[in-house]
């Protein structure tokens, strides 16, 4: 039913997923593809027999017009709630830096497909891009770039991880533009993408989407130190005009 996207937000996803479907009474099964880039994973979720019923990821106006977007932040807009892994060698690389031409001395890395990779040049900042994630990590290690953005949700598991040794957490800088993660069903089942959507917004009646919210992601945004950061703050011309932006209860705010 899921794809099978390898992401440090899957354990998250796919505990909201169920929880959706159990709101509405859906019985679903989670079966997760064989890996593959987003950009695949669209072009598949668009086929009526491509395999896969839905994939999250982050919101951007080509994959509102090719998908059915459930339009409710999985992730509270915490996708656009950056802050970067660096090297040991460098940990106050981004020390003193206040503003967007400052940044831009130094070039970030990121994944080509990612809506990421043309929010931050459109900002006037430099990007390597690699079509693998994975690489990205020996990359940075290589000096290959100077820095990694990595959604607040997703960096302290990843610097956990064995292909992050010799990379620290920077301690100064939070990057910051307005985005979502939703639910993005194939346009050939509007049914799926109703009552996910109706159990998505019963969990947020009831409490249960906050509970499970805060029991993933609680703790590590606590350790993040988010407001002792430099805000540099960034547009993001791929975000639909859909986006609720308006409903506060759907946002996270410190």
């Amino acid at each position: 039913m899921v794809s099978g996207l390898s992401d440090p937000h899957r354990a998250y996803m796919l505990a909201l997923l169920q929880l959706a479907c159990d709101e509405a009474q859906l019985r679903c099964q989670l079966l997760g593809t064989s890996t593959m880039n987003q950009s695949r994973a669209l072009v598949q979720l668009s086929k009526a027999n491509g395999g896969i019923d839905l994939f999250w990821g982050m919101t951007s106006k080509e994959r509102e017009q090719k998908t059915l977007p459930i339009r409710i932040p999985l992730d509270k807009g915490l996708i656009g709630w950056r802050v970067a892994l660096v090297t040991a060698e460098r940990p106050d690389l981004l020390a003193g830096i206040s503003n967007r031409q400052q940044l831009a001395r130094l070039v970030a890395g990121q994944v080509d497909d990612w809506p990421d990779t043309s929010i931050l040049r459109s900002g006037g900042l430099k990007v390597l891009t690699s079509q693998d994630y994975g690489n990205l990590f020996p990359m940075l290690l290589r000096k290959r770039f100077d820095y990694f953005p990595r959604s607040v949700m997703e960096v302290q598991r990843e610097a956990a991880l064995p292909v992050s040794q010799g990379l620290v957490i920077d301690r100064h800088l939070l990057l910051r533009y307005p985005a979502a993660m939703y639910f993005f069903v194939s346009p050939h089942q509007p049914q799926l993408a109703a009552q996910l959507e109706k159990g998505l917004r019963m969990a947020l009646q009831d409490g249960r989407f906050n509970q499970l919210f805060l029991r993933y992601n609680g703790q590590v945004l606590a350790g993040l130190a988010l407001a002792k950061r430099t805000l540099i703050e960034l547009d993001n011309p791929l975000l639909p005009p859909a986006t609720p932006l308006q409903d506060a209860s759907l946002w996270y705010r410190p």
